[in-house]
């Protein structure tokens, strides 16, 4: 029978909810927290699940959350609420062991996805659930994006950063010119001085990078030159600009190659 918690101020409760407020302890404990039903489940497929919670009526709901070889704790309703991240819960949380990734390690003529000081959570979570969609081998970010890790972006990627490889790189720029080195082509998504979707090649057999800035401030200069060239959406004069997830999945779709 799985231990019953009772008390919000369990160090069980509080060590989870750490995980899930700081992405330094995340880091520290090379683990990371989530809750959702479906999430966890999706998470358990690729992450070593570590710890898990449940209300009562989550396990009636699911009795096969039990089968998880585990620490298993049933925790009452008010409890759960301390865990919780969102105002409704379903009562399913879990801590799972955080995979490791290594930029070196990268398939050498692979399809990757790059963000540079993409602070928004939701934005990182879609284009990372964006990236496994099209079959992209890996993502690569720049420091000040958002933790892959975090609560927020682990519900927008739907447990995507779980499945494929996500490294954070010191020096972007430096990244794009060692993905050169190894025969890759590095597209960056910008403005000016760039050519228009419709009239840049989709197919890189030798490997090609998507490098996509945030919104509000884009690509930094040193990290466009780094690449190889640039590239823009055409859109109607009517708006200014799309949504960076929305973008970047433009050019995740133009880019994916031959999907299986």
């Amino acid at each position: 029978m799985p231990e019953r918690i009772t008390s919000r101020e369990n160090g069980k409760i509080k060590y989870a909810c750490k995980l899930a407020q700081s992405a330094a302890f995340r880091l520290e404990e090379k683990a990371f927290f989530a809750e959702g039903l479906k999430l966890c489940l999706e998470l358990a497929k690729s992450c070593p699940i570590k710890v898990i919670y449940y209300t009562e009526k989550a396990l009636a709901k699911s009795p096969e959350l039990k089968r998880f070889d585990c620490e298993q704790y049933l925790v009452q309703d008010h409890v759960a609420e301390k865990l919780a991240g969102t105002q409704s819960n379903q009562g399913v949380f879990a801590v799972f062991g955080q995979p490791s990734a290594n930029f070196l390690d990268l398939p050498h003529n692979g399809r990757f996805l790059a963000l540079e000081r993409v602070q928004d959570p939701g934005n990182v979570g879609a284009l990372i659930r964006s990236a496994a969609a099209f079959g992209f081998d890996g993502v690569i970010l720049s420091p000040g994006c958002a933790d892959p890790f975090g609560p927020k972006v682990l519900r927008a990627s739907m447990g995507a950063a779980g499945r494929m490889p996500v490294v954070t790189c010191p020096n972007l720029a430096d990244a794009m010119a060692q993905l050169r080195a190894w025969g890759s082509t590095c597209l960056a998504a910008a403005l000016y001085n760039s050519r228009p979707l419709n009239e840049v090649d989709g197919a890189y057999p030798n490997g090609v990078c998507v490098v996509i800035g945030s919104e509000g401030q884009g690509l930094s200069d040193g990290v466009i030159a780094a690449c190889d060239a640039a590239v823009r959406i055409p859109i109607t004069g009517k708006v200014e600009s799309l949504n960076a997830s929305v973008a970047g999945s433009v050019l995740l779709w133009h880019f994916r190659g031959e999907i299986q």
